[in-house]
């Protein structure tokens, strides 16, 4: 029965695996896409993800049913907040300048298998995503036409009362989808055009709403008549904080398109600085005309701007704010189709997913195979499937991958550079300092019990040390913690500060409700697990981080990430159990491609060095010193049957 259990050394293999983290070439600037966008390019991609549908219908929603006037706080906190992700985005972006986006950047720190389920559930969120923006902008459109083609196709093909199915095939919302999906697949200057032009109406608009809104404001619509700046409250206005802020989900666009970007160590840092403040100042502003103009108590949600214009005598006006919605979902749409092709190739090529998608066009330099496909798929669904239940499973995709790209910034930044650290195989400790030999003067690179306990050559008092190392000023009184390697202590603490956050967030979201928690263990437990919050934070701070490179870096560390991490994680446990639990189910289909197909083909495989037989010998002079000398033993390539394996013997001697 033992024998069919699993080794230690197996499952220790198997664990390194699984937590391999890629390789990156040495020229990162080379690629086989086109570098061909620039900071305006990119900044302009950012706006159209983050400025859509939402601007027009969530403003109005938000302030009826959740903060009223206070909107505009609720907006500018979440802008705060989204601000935290996007500078993490934007130093990986400068640093990795890879396609990918969070996926390449779990990647390259924590490791292959969270890596690959990031990928995984971005690819659904972008697919749904897109989907339902196309069912949204089909419906808008239909609208303003009193209905006739959603009349017209139920009576022509006939309606359906099928769960999870829509209750009519949407082919327009299929046939835009189809038509962006062409036009992506041209190639990124023409997507980039594209997007201009729909982004010059939408911000056109904007523009227009803001100069006729603010004419027409009326300031006694936030007077206590009317029940004042924020008739919800404080809880209101953190409610509408957490609805307004998927609003600016889509900067991340920016970091998939890296590698197309003719200068991305600063254009990415700059687009993601730029579309976000102009992003968070258009939702800002729209959201003050709109409760100035009318009422907020008697605004239409489903259209409130064209209604606040109709109600003032400008009726005129709403034709202009529906091409401008239509614009701005045109926008999101492209942006959908702009990154999710590239995610897949960034899985593709690594290996982690079907090898068919890491295929390049020639000539316009894009994914075509993965563009079609999903495109294809994306159209599918807007097509036949009932998306409003699905629409709240976006959210747990991106917060995660908001959470873990987070988490990868401060590993990084404690880990050592590329130039700094040896070359070590996949899931091996690094090694000491290397010395010099006796006789040759090569260097040496070795490690052993007399190397961990600093018996031989022990320098404590080095002045250069290197990022993941404790601090001199610390080491007095954590010295314990010196016999460690660079950067564990670091990784263990953004493990356990992780643990600690989701532990925190867990009673203030449900220790009132669910649990039913007394107030002195409700307060007890708030303290503790904001105890091991504040104590990992200050452990991983007590280490040296890399030195300031030429590249942006996000101020802070580990302050602002791990802010990151703690809001994101809040935000995912409000969401609903029906949506974790579809989330579980997605994760359980991509374990089964990962372990079916990834871990099989992933390239960093190939770079796994096979394993070699060392043999160490210690010997100890009378004076008490200890010296070591180091052999690596190899096979022989070709063994001969009947003679003795020399290496082997004289190992043995």
């Amino acid at each position: 029965m033992a024998r069919w259990l699993p080794r230690s050394t197996d499952l220790t293999r198997f664990c390194q695996k699984l937590n391999r983290v890629k390789t990156l070439e040495d020229d990162m600037m080379e690629t086989s896409f086109n570098r061909c966008l620039s900071t305006i390019d990119l900044t302009l991609l950012g706006i159209g993800g983050m400025v859509g549908s939402g601007l027009y219908v969530l403003t109005g929603t938000v302030a009826k049913e959740i903060a009223g006037p206070a909107v505009i706080v609720s907006f500018i906190i979440a802008g705060f907040a989204s601000l935290l992700a996007a500078l993490c985005y934007a130093e990986f972006g400068a640093r990795v300048p890879k396609t990918g986006s969070a996926y390449m950047f779990t990647y390259v720190s924590v490791g292959e298998i969270w890596a690959f389920l990031i990928g995984w559930n971005v690819l659904l969120e972008y697919m749904i995503g897109g989907a339902a923006v196309a069912r949204a902008w089909s419906g808008y459109l239909d609208s303003i036409f009193n209905h006739k083609i959603k009349n017209f196709t139920e009576t022509h093909v006939g309606a359906w009362q099928v769960p999870f199915l829509a209750h009519y095939p949407d082919f327009l919302a299929a046939a835009i989808l189809l038509l962006a999906t062409a036009f992506i697949s041209f190639g990124a200057k023409v997507s980039s055009w594209l997007n201009h032009v729909f982004s010059a109406v939408s911000m056109g608009v904007i523009l227009f709403i803001l100069i006729m809104g603010f004419v027409l404001a009326q300031p006694k619509n936030w007077g206590a008549q009317e029940g004042g700046f924020a008739p919800y409250g404080l809880s209101g206005i953190m409610a509408g904080t957490a609805t307004c802020f998927y609003a600016f989900v889509g900067f991340d666009v920016i970091a998939a398109s890296s590698e197309e970007a003719r200068n991305p160590q600063k254009a990415v840092p700059r687009a993601i600085a730029f579309s976000l403040g102009l992003a968070t100042g258009a939702y800002i502003l729209v959201s003050m005309v709109l409760t100035l103009m009318v009422p907020w108590h008697t605004l239409d949600p489903d259209s409130a701007l064209a209604d606040a214009f109709y109600r003032r005598g400008y009726s005129w006006a709403g034709f202009l704010v529906a091409a401008g919605s239509i614009c701005a979902m045109n926008t999101v749409l492209l942006s959908n189709l702009f990154s999710l092709p590239r995610i897949v190739y960034a899985m593709a090529e690594d290996g982690l997913f079907f090898q068919v998608f890491s295929r390049v066009h020639p000539r316009t330099q894009v994914p075509v195979i993965g563009i079609v496909v999903f495109g294809l798929l994306m159209a599918l669904l807007a097509l036949i499937f009932d998306l409003e239940a699905l629409v709240q499973f976006l959210s747990i995709g991106t917060l995660l991958a908001y959470t873990f790209v987070a988490a990868s910034i401060i590993v990084l930044r404690f880990q050592q550079q590329k130039a700094d650290a040896p070359t070590q195989p996949p899931g091996s400790r690094p090694s000491p300092e290397p010395r010099e030999g006796p006789t040759t003067g090569e260097l040496k690179e070795y490690e052993s019990f007399s190397d961990k306990l600093q018996l031989v050559d022990g320098d404590k008092s080095k002045e250069h040390r290197e990022p993941g190392q404790l601090k001199a000023a610390f080491e007095p009184y954590l010295e314990f913690l010196s016999d460690f390697y660079p950067g564990e202590v670091v990784t263990v603490a953004v493990v356990t500060l992780m643990v600690s956050a989701i532990c925190l967030c867990s009673i203030l979201v449900f220790g009132n409700t669910h649990l039913h928690l007394p107030n002195w263990s409700y307060s007890l437990l708030l303290v503790l697990f904001s105890l091991g919050f504040l104590l990992s934070l200050l452990l991983i701070w007590a280490h040296e981080q890399q030195r300031s490179t030429q590249t942006f870096q996000i101020p802070l560390v580990p302050l602002s990430p791990a802010l990151s991490i703690v809001l994101n994680i809040y935000l995912m446990l409000k969401l609903s159990y029906m949506t974790w639990l579809r989330f579980a189910v997605w994760l359980i289909l991509g374990l089964l491609v990962y372990f079916g197909y990834g871990i099989w083909h992933s390239k960093e495989n190939l770079r796994e060095p096979r394993p070699q037989r060392v043999s160490a010998r210690y010997v100890v002079f009378p004076s008490g010193s200890l010296e070591e000398t180091v052999q690596a033993v190899q096979p022989s390539p070709q063994p001969t049957a009947g003679l003795p394996d020399t290496d082997t013997d004289e190992a043995k001697r």
